[in-house]
C-alpha cells in the first residue's frame, strides 16, 4: 500500500474527468489523463488548456504557473501507460457495467499497492470493487462539478475497504485543498441523496400545478436563499443524469419519494435533457446556453390594477408587518376573531397573514372568498424578500393578479402556490431537513459532514443540520407533522430522532 499519493491516473476525459486532471496538476501532482481513443485523449487536453487559459485571462493564474501545470499533465489512449501510478480515478459515464469493465482492466495493469477510486455520484462502489481482485483497495472519490471550483469530495468506504486506502484518499483530498467527508456505500451518498429527493418533490409540485416552474425557482432562490432553483439546477445537471441518479437511488432505497417522477422520464424520452440539448424544464436560445427564452409553458402576466380597498386579516407580528409594508390608501387591519362567520368584508382584496393553517378555513368566514389571498413573508435574503401568496380553492385570478401587483410595489417578490401544508418553501425545505435528520439517526453521517456536503458541494448557504438548529427543532417538527398529516406518505414522517430531541429540549449541537 502506498503511504502517499504522488502520481495519479484519471480515466475518462469528459468535462468532469478533465476537471479532475486540472485539480491534481494544480496541486503539484503528476497526472496522466486517459481515454479510449487518441481523439478523446486530445479532447481532454483541449479542455485543460481552455480552462487554464480562461484562468490566465482572468488573472487567477500566472503564465509561469500555467506552464508548470500543463507540464505536469500528460494524455494517452493506452491504459497501460498508468502502470506505475499510485492512484487511478475513474470518471467514465455513469454506467455500472462500463465502470466494472474499466476496473477489471485497471486491476491487471496497476501495481499491487495502487489504489483504485471511482468518481461515481450514486452507483454502488461495492459492485464496482467486486470486478477486481483487490476490492479492499477500491474506494469512492466523488468530486463535484466543476471540480477545480467546488471543495467537496465524498470519500466512500465499502465494507471491505482497507483503512489505509481510505485514509490515503482522504489525505490526498486535503492536499488538494478540498473538504473530504468519509461515508459508507449508500446510493446518492450525502449530497445527491438529499438533493435529488428535493428535486423530485419540486417536479411533483410542477406536475400537479401547485405552482409554476418560475415561481418554484424564485421561491427557493429568494425565499430559501439557494444559489439556484430546482428546475434551473436540474437543467444544468442534465435531466438524463438526474434520471439515472434517481433510478439508482430508488433501486437502493425503494422509497416512493425517490422514484423518478414520470414528468422527468417523459422529458428525457422527448430529448429534453436540459441546457446541453437546448430544452429541459426551460427552453434555451441554443444548446449549451443558459439564456432562457419564452415558450409555451411561460406564464403570461395578467393585467392587474391595484385594489381600491384592502383588508389585512390576522394577528401578531406577521399581520402587523404586512400592513406596514403595503402602501394602500384604504388599509384596514382586522383581527380574524372580529369577523363573524359568513360576514361580508367590504374590500376589493382580503389578504390573510399566513400562519400555515389551511386558507379555506379563513375564506369560509369571509363573505367574499374569491377576494381572499394568503400571504406569508420570508427573509429577506441576498436576492430580496419573498411574499408567498396562497391561492384558495375559490380565490379568483383577478384577486391573485391584484395581490401580485400590490406586493411588488412594496419591493417584495411574489409567488403563488396552492393551499397545502408547507406551501412552496417549507414544502420543499422541511422534507429535505427531515431527510438529513434521518441520516444522523441512521449513523450514516455526522452533522458536520452532512452540513459540509451541502455547503461545499451544492453551494447552500447553510447546512441542513445547522438550519434545523437555527429554525428551532420544535418549529421544524410542527411543519413536518403537518406535511405528513396531509400526505400520509411514510417517507415524509418526521424522523424519530427529531421528535426525541424536541422532547428532551435539545438541538443537534446546542441546548434548547
Amino acid at each position: 500500500m502506498v503511504d502517499q499519493v504522488n502520481s495519479v491516473g484519471v480515466v475518462g476525459l469528459g468535462t468532469m474527468g478533465a476537471g479532475i486532471v486540472e485539480v491534481f496538476a494544480r496541486s503539484g501532482i503528476t497526472v496522466i489523463g486517459a481515454d479510449s481513443t487518441p481523439e478523446l485523449a486530445e479532447r481532454g487536453r483541449g479542455f485543460l488548456e481552455k480552462s487554464t487559459r480562461r484562468a490566465l485571462d482572468r488573472g487567477k493564474l500566472a503564465e509561469a504557473d500555467r506552464d508548470a501545470l500543463l507540464g505536469r499533465a500528460s494524455f494517452t489512449h493506452q491504459l497501460s501507460d498508468l502502470a506505475d501510478v499510485d492512484l487511478v480515478v475513474e470518471a467514465v459515464p455513469e454506467k455500472l457495467e462500463l465502470k466494472r469493465q474499466v476496473f477489471t482492466r485497471l486491476d491487471g495493469i496497476v501495481g499491487p499497492g495502487a489504489v483504485l477510486a471511482t468518481n461515481t455520484s450514486s452507483l454502488s462502489v461495492t459492485e464496482i470493487a467486486a470486478a477486481t481482485s483487490r476490492p479492499e483497495r477500491v474506494v469512492g472519490m466523488h468530486f463535484f462539478n466543476p471540480a477545480p471550483v467546488l471543495k467537496l469530495v465524498e470519500v466512500i468506504r465499502t465494507v471491505v475497504a482497507d483503512d489505509a486506502a481510505v485514509e490515503a484518499v482522504r489525505d490526498l483530498a486535503v492536499r488538494l485543498g478540498k473538504k473530504p467527508v468519509v461515508v459508507g456505500d449508500q446510493a446518492g451518498f450525502i449530497a445527491n441523496a438529499l438533493l435529488f429527493g428535493y428535486l423530485n418533490r419540486a417536479i411533483a409540485m410542477l406536475q400537479e400545478r401547485f405552482a409554476t416552474r418560475e415561481d418554484i425557482d424564485a421561491a427557493m432562490t429568494v425565499g430559501a436563499g439557494l444559489p439556484m432553483g430546482p428546475f434551473t439546477l436540474a437543467d444544468l445537471v442534465g435531466l438524463d443524469v438526474a434520471l439515472e441518479i434517481s433510478e439508482v437511488m430508488f433501486a437502493h432505497h425503494r422509497d416512493p419519494l425517490h422514484a423518478p417522477h414520470p414528468l422527468l422520464q417523459q422529458l428525457v424520452t422527448a430529448g429534453r435533457a436540459g441546457r446541453k440539448s437546448g430544452q429541459g424544464f426551460y427552453t434555451y436560445d441554443r444548446p449549451g446556453s443558459g439564456t432562457v427564452v419564452a415558450d409555451q409553458l411561460t406564464p403570461a402576466e395578467p393585467d392587474a390594477q391595484l385594489p381600491d380597498s384592502l383588508v389585512v386579516l390576522g394577528q401578531g407580528a406577521g399581520a402587523d408587518e404586512l400592513a406596514r409594508l403595503l402602501p394602500a390608501q384604504d388599509l384596514r387591519p382586522l383581527d380574524l376573531d372580529a369577523v363573524g362567520d359568513g360576514e361580508a368584508v367590504d374590500a376589493d382584496l382580503v389578504l390573510v397573514a399566513d400562519t400555515g393553517a389551511p386558507l379555506g378555513a379563513v375564506a369560509a368566514r369571509v363573505g367574499r372568498p374569491e377576494s381572499v389571498v394568503g400571504v406569508r413573508l420570508h427573509g429577506p435574503t441576498k436576492r430580496g424578500r419573498l411574499a408567498e401568496l396562497v391561492r384558495g380553492v375559490l380565490t379568483s385570478e383577478e384577486s391573485l393578479a391584484a395581490a401580485r401587483s400590490l406586493l411588488r410595489t412594496a419591493d417584495l417578490v411574489p409567488v403563488v402556490s396552492g393551499d397545502r401544508a408547507g406551501r412552496i418553501v417549507d414544502g420543499l425545505v422541511h422534507p429535505y431537513l427531515n431527510d438529513a435528520a434521518k441520516m444522523v439517526e441512521a449513523h450514516y453521517a455526522g452533522p458536520d459532514d452532512i452540513d459540509t456536503a451541502m455547503t461545499a458541494g451544492c453551494g447552500y448557504p447553510v447546512g441542513p443540520i445547522a438550519q434545523l438548529d437555527q429554525v428551532g427543532l420544535e418549529h421544524a417538527l410542527s411543519v413536518e407533522r403537518a406535511i405528513y398529516a396531509e400526505t400520509r406518505q411514510p417517507g415524509l414522517a418526521p424522523a424519530p430522532l427529531l421528535q426525541q430531541l424536541v422532547t428532551v429540549g435539545r438541538g443537534f449541537r446546542t441546548d434548547g
